[in-house]
Formats: C-alpha cells, sequence, structure tokens
C-alpha cells in the first residue's frame, strides 16, 4: 500500500517522515503567474523535492469558480483552447520527467442551457488529444469523478465516468476514484457507495481520499476535505479496489499533517480489518 498526501498538507520533508508519496497540486504550488509556468521557482521546488524519498503523482489544472483558485489556470476539459492544452501539457511533462504514477484531471463541465451530450463529446475528444500526448511521455492520466452536489460537473456517477474512460478507449487513460465526491453524490448512503466504487474499481490508477458528511453545504458544495475518518465514510469500501489487485497511491487531500496522521490510521485500519 502506497500512502500519499497533496502537496497543500505540508513540506515536502512533513509529508516524506509519514508517507511514501507526494501529490504535486499545480494550481496552488505558486508556480504560475499570469497562467505562465515561473520555470526558475519550478526548479527551486523539484530541488527541495529532490532531498527527500517521495514517489510523486501531479494535479493538473483545472476547472473551479472559488475565490482560493487562480483564475490563470482554470482549465475547463470540455472547452479546451491553446492556453489550456499547454497548461495540461506541462502537467504531462512534468509527470514524465518525475515519472510520476499518475496525472490527475477533472472531466468537464455544462452550463445551464448547454447540451450535455455535445459537452460530453467535446470532453472525450480533447482527452483523446491528452491520451495521445500522454502516451508519447510515458505518462498515465487519470480521470477523476466529481461530486453531484455540485451543478455542472459531468462524470460525478461512476456509470458516466466509465463511459468516457471506454470513449476514449486508450491505455494512457483510466480513472482517478475520489471517495469524497462518490460519497457526496451517493448522498453518504454506503451502499451506494460500494456500488460505485465496484462499477469504477477496474478502470482505477490513482485514488484521493478525504472525508465529508456525504450532504450539501453552503461551503465548496459539501465537499470539505476533512481527514479521514472525520465524515461519514466507511472506508471498507476501498477494499473493493484492493480486490481487483489496485497497486497504486491512496492520496489524502487534506490539509494539514495532523489530518495525515489521523488519515492514515484510518486508511490502514480499513484496509487490513
Amino acid at each position: 500500500m502506497i500512502l500519499g498526501a497533496s502537496s497543500f498538507a505540508g513540506s515536502f520533508s512533513d509529508i516524506a517522515s509519514e508517507l511514501q508519496s507526494v501529490e504535486l497540486y499545480m494550481p496552488k504550488l505558486g508556480v504560475y503567474k499570469d497562467s505562465i509556468l515561473q520555470r526558475d521557482i519550478l526548479e527551486s521546488l523539484l530541488d527541495e523535492l529532490s532531498t527527500v524519498d517521495l514517489d510523486t503523482s501531479i494535479h493538473a489544472p483545472y476547472f473551479a469558480d472559488v475565490p482560493t483558485y487562480p483564475k490563470d489556470v482554470v482549465v475547463d476539459v470540455a472547452s479546451m483552447g491553446e492556453k489550456e492544452f499547454r497548461l495540461i501539457r506541462e502537467s504531462i511533462e512534468l509527470a514524465s520527467r518525475l515519472g510520476s504514477r499518475a496525472i490527475v484531471l477533472h472531466p468537464g463541465r455544462f452550463e445551464c442551457g448547454d447540451d450535455h451530450e455535445s459537452c460530453f463529446s467535446k470532453m472525450v475528444a480533447n482527452l483523446k488529444i491528452l491520451a495521445s500526448d500522454a502516451e508519447d511521455s510515458g505518462v498515465v492520466l487519470g480521470l477523476e469523478n466529481k461530486e453531484g452536489t455540485s451543478t455542472g460537473n459531468m462524470c460525478c456517477d461512476a456509470t458516466e465516468l466509465v463511459r468516457a474512460v471506454k470513449a476514449v478507449n486508450s491505455e494512457n487513460l483510466g480513472a482517478t476514484f475520489d471517495i469524497g465526491h462518490a460519497n457526496l453524490t451517493c448522498g453518504g448512503d454506503s451502499n451506494k457507495l460500494r456500488q460505485f466504487a465496484k462499477i469504477m474499481a477496474p478502470y482505477v490508477i490513482h485514488v484521493h481520499v478525504h472525508d465529508n458528511g456525504g450532504v450539501w453545504t453552503d461551503e465548496y458544495d459539501g465537499d470539505q476535505h476533512l481527514a479521514p475518518g472525520a465524515g461519514t465514510i466507511d472506508y471498507t469500501v476501498l477494499k473493493e479496489l484492493k480486490n481487483r489487485n489496485y497497486k497504486g497511491i491512496f492520496n489524502m487531500e487534506v490539509f494539514s499533517m495532523d489530518d495525515v496522521r489521523t488519515g492514515k490510521a484510518t486508511i490502514r485500519k480499513a484496509l487490513n480489518d
């Protein structure tokens, strides 16, 4: 079992003291200015990373309409232009350089009044291009399921996400199973969550782990990113992936090292019981 945490959880040295992997969260690493990659800042971060023994994964830029997300690196995979392709390709390039185990992509969006199927088709077409780029670079993309409590998200349910992966039909695109998002989509119902995991399990190449109350709230649509064990999720659901011989990273998307330590104990207990 490989346990990791996102780079916003703590310093590289702190993460290395507890875990085996770090997910480089590209939108908030401070390496972009006006959407341009600041390579000197990136190199300084990579020098720091080289002093610790950590596997890596990469979280590519995505769409978010919240004050805390930098507007210059917004990417909607259903509506991509030259800038958006460049931003994702820079994550692919970095993953190839580091030998990262996965690159996380968020699915596309559809707005009120848009045709869902048309947006889905555009997303698949763009993912095919990105999967080809990933193949050329020797890396693998993981399309992440989003939370169904937020309007406009595609690939909230497991069936649609699997449909997208199958439509792209590339060995370089699999799924990132986000158990926190799935819990919100399933309304906190553990039986529905287990079925969700079973549907996704054959396609999962990466896992995001965090907790919530399973219901919409006015803060981040309920997507609280609590420490695993601090919300309503039954983490024994992760055994559905273990049963399919999943050997990738369980990456904790939490905001402190205290949450990392709590989450580490929760995950280990759930998978070993």
